[in-house]
């Protein structure tokens, strides 16, 4: 990006401290688990403004390594850049990190504000761990 990244809301200043180690990366985490995030998702056809859907198809795309990532953003403002390469994407959901994870399949890491200076990609296994914390004990996620 060739925008500077000023932080916008309480995520991206801990974000920023984060990254700039002000503060533990485990206390961001947890922040991270609770804060509201953008999830990009396809604008799919739809019937006199009804999305034909109950299902949203989130932005992913696939990482070097071979494994799928689901694309996030700390804000609305900060997808725009990146969605501009996938014009089927229009819109999108703002909802709680957690409330992500306990719908998110196994096998799928995770990139938040791809392109951006500030910015964190986390791997299959972190998004594990992390989903694990986040879904209440026994119960699969959602598919």
């Amino acid at each position: 990006m060739t925008e500077h990244f000023e932080p916008r809301n309480d995520l991206e200043q801990a974000l920023v401290a984060a990254q700039e180690g002000r503060i533990p990366g485990d206390e961001f985490m947890r922040l991270l688990l609770t804060s509201q995030v953008f999830m990009p998702v396809e604008d799919r056809e739809t019937i006199g403004g009804f999305q034909m859907s109950t299902r949203a198809n989130p932005l992913s795309v696939q990482s070097e390594e071979g494994y799928q990532v689901l694309v996030l953003f700390t804000s609305p403002e900060r997808a725009k850049p990146f969605v501009q390469d996938f014009p089927a994407f229009k819109g999108g959901l703002l909802t709680e990190l957690k409330w992500v994870l306990e719908r998110m399949g196994e096998g799928f890491g995770v990139a938040l504000n791809p392109g951006w200076e500030f910015g964190i990609d986390m791997e299959p296994e972190l998004i594990r761990q992390l989903a694990g914390g986040a879904r209440p004990a026994g119960e699969p996620p959602l598919s």
